[in-house]
């Protein structure tokens, strides 16, 4: 048993003496404590770690019988003590991977800690480096802040021989990948080819597509076969998507690319699909000041005019009607395959009112409405149905010669009226208010007013013709100026307004006319 011990002494200290301060070895973990952790390194007593050297995490994870990697610091033999660090053991290991990488020029992989002067700081494993600002990408980066926190490959760039000062490019590594990756697209490109992409700018003539290493022009016009006014209504930059080869300059590596060719041009078959009368239901992209665009499918838009919104005589502004997003019903009108135009109706879809009035309405039948608009001819009145009839001048009264419409009514007056003709074909109503009543002309008057009457009338309007005078009835006469009498006075005159006696000299029914003298009156009198 002696010779046994003896034997274990002799096998100790040979270990003992093989293990120097300052070495890396691999040990196993026997426990973990609460200040540190107990690892076997071969040696004649354990080795010990600081509970410091791990986060929280990495305590928790540890078992018995992991393996480890460590740095020994230092060798007690008195206590039987070795003091063991795992992180100067992950440095060391660290420092030898950086100084090979800038040997050989492998990449090291490191966390972007945080922002300093002129660039950014990485951890490669405990290790710091320095990126340069213009070592961070081989474009501008706007937002910096976001890059904290990622974890990225990096080229060491420069290593001092006191192993600190290490700097760092992530820019040549993004050159290096896009070498690589370019070598593999040229190898796909070819006239016809669907490729994968991203978008990388966007301009207002198109889009720049990184294929791979090499980058091609997506042309505004071979983005749609529809209508389009921006790139940026399709794409983002960021976006992945499969783009056509239309042409390839190799000797000058330009790549012209298109989108809307991986389809049909939906014009081809345009004529026969949506032939005119053709129901159709399509959504509202565009609104402008003279209509309403629809899509009918992919690529294929048609234009509802503003006059074909609304049966009304002037229609409201489009977005009166319609919304962007929409889904709306339209009818056919027209497909002009070479100008690649198709104009639709909306109002088309509802009966005209115009075919309304001609089963509501009748000539002669009563109507009411309001007045709508006043001219120097009439008075338009709108009808429940959306269509204006018109009160033509000479259709206001029976009696009353009437200068302008207002004298009789005002707008959005409501009022009754008579249809006197009615033309839906043509779109026209002839309405009258004097024939509410009947004409006095042919039984009233006649009956009431007599060749050589004594009349008195107020004066209405003086012209250079004569005096127009209204008599009993709301019936007007005129005094010829030959017939008439100033006053004697000095000064005085006839005006508008003032009493007036007269005899009638003459009344013509067809014309509906009553001719009166002033002059005749006092010859009568003498």
């Amino acid at each position: 048993m002696e010779i046994k011990n003896n034997e274990m002494e002799r096998l100790y200290a040979e270990t003992f003496h093989s293990i120097e301060e300052g070495t890396i070895l691999s040990g196993k973990i026997l426990a973990v404590k609460q200040d540190g952790i107990i690892v076997d390194i071969g040696y004649k007593s354990e080795g010990f770690i600081s509970i410091n050297e791990f986060t929280e995490k990495e305590v928790a994870s540890m078992k018995p019988g992991d393996n480890i990697e460590v740095y020994i610091e230092r060798i007690r033999d008195s206590e039987g003590i070795v003091n063991l660090s795992k992180e100067r053991a992950s440095k060391i290991k660290i420092w030898d991977v950086i100084e090979k990488a800038v040997e050989d020029g492998s990449h090291v992989t490191g966390r972007i800690i945080e922002k300093t002067k002129g660039g950014l700081t990485v951890d490669i494993g405990g290790v710091r480096a320095f990126l340069p600002g213009s070592q961070i990408d081989t474009k501008i980066v706007k937002d910096i802040d976001s890059l904290i926190g990622e974890k990225m490959s990096f080229r060491v760039l420069k290593l001092n021989n006191k192993r600190s000062n290490v700097i760092v490019s992530r820019r040549a590594v993004i050159e290096e990948e896009r070498v690589r990756l370019k070598s593999e697209t040229i190898g796909k490109i070819k006239e016809g080819a669907l490729l994968e992409g991203i978008v990388k700018n966007i301009t207002d003539y198109g889009v720049f597509v990184d294929l791979g290493g090499i980058d091609g022009l997506l042309h505004i016009s071979d983005i749609s076969w529809g209508r389009i006014n921006h790139p940026s209504e399709f794409f983002v930059i960021g976006d992945s998507i499969e783009v056509l080869v239309i042409k390839y300059d190799e000797s000058n590596e330009r790549v012209t690319l298109g989108y809307k060719q991986k389809h049909p041009d939906p014009w081809s078959k345009a004529y026969e699909k949506y032939p005119a009368g053709k129901k159709i239901k399509g959504k509202v992209v565009s609104i402008t000041d003279y209509g309403a665009f629809i899509e009918l499918e992919e690529g294929l838009e048609g234009l509802v005019h503003i006059s074909e919104m609304d049966w009304q005589p002037k229609p409201k502004h489009p977005s009166k009607y319609l919304a962007i997003g929409e889904t709306v019903e339209a009818v056919i009108l027209k497909v002009d395959k070479e100008e690649r135009k198709l104009s639709l109706s909306i109002k088309q879809i509802k009966p005209s009112p115009w075919e309304i009035i001609s089963q509501r309405y009748t000539i002669g039948q009563k109507i009411t409405g309001k007045v709508k608009s006043l001219t120097d001819f009439g008075a338009f009145i709108g009808l429940p149905e959306g269509v204006d009839g018109l009160i033509h001048i000479s259709d206001l009264s029976w009696t009353k010669h009437i200068k302008h419409p207002s004298e009789i009514l005002r707008k959005g007056q409501k009022t009754d009226a008579v249809i006197i003709s009615l033309d839906p074909e043509n779109e026209k109503m002839a309405l009258g208010l004097k024939q509410l009543e009947p004409d006095p002309w042919l039984e009233i008057i006649p009956s009431k007013f007599k060749l050589g009457d004594e009349v008195k009338g107020k004066v209405l309007r003086i012209t250079d013709f004569g005096i127009f005078i209204e008599l009993e009835g709301a019936v007007e006469g005129l005094i010829y100026s030959s017939e008439i009498i100033h006053p004697s006075d000095e000064g005085a005159e006839i005006k508008e307004g003032d009493d007036i006696r007269a005899r009638i000299i003459k009344i013509d029914l067809e014309e509906r006319k009553i001719g009166l003298s002033m002059k005749n009156l006092r010859k009568a009198d003498k």
